[in-house]
């Protein structure tokens, strides 16, 4: 829990924010780069823009596994033996990528980088490193709250 909230949505509803923000991300993206991985829910509008901007293809990555249907966990472009990257948009303790990841690891995907708009420098990045994930952060806290004050 954090004392500090974003309403992330505002700026991943907002059509031009969004654009500007996928726009800054794309210096993140790892050149070898095959699909980006959306997770749910906040991370898929962003992978979308990015998938547009990139030309590379888009998945969505849900936090459980369909119960009926498919059952599939990964939605949208194929993942299998890709490179990925993990798309989300506020990193706290890192633990929806960690999630994510270990859904990935039991399918033999392996995600080596995750990008964010927001690194709120809570224990994410370490324990992402401390995974093999490395995360990218487009703004850490330490830059929003220099910016506002």
């Amino acid at each position: 829990m954090s004392d500090t909230y974003f309403d992330k949505y505002r700026f991943e509803s907002d059509p031009r924010l969004l654009r500007s923000i996928a726009e800054l991300m794309m210096d993140h993206i790892p050149q070898d780069a095959e699909v980006l991985c959306g997770m749910e829910l906040g991370g898929i509008p962003i992978a979308t823009v990015l998938s547009q901007l990139s030309g590379l293809p888009a998945a969505f990555i849900r936090k459980f596994r369909k119960s009926y249907g498919t059952c599939q966990y990964a939605e949208g472009a194929n993942i299998i033996d890709k490179r990925i990257v993990l798309i989300e948009d506020v990193v706290s303790s890192g633990g929806a990528i960690l999630d994510a990841a270990s859904m990935l690891e039991a399918d033999r995907i392996t995600a080596r980088t995750a990008i964010c708009v927001i690194d709120r420098q809570s224990g994410g990045f370490e324990a992402l490193s401390q995974a093999g994930v490395e995360l990218r952060a487009l703004f850490t806290m330490q830059e929003i709250e220099s910016a506002v004050t």
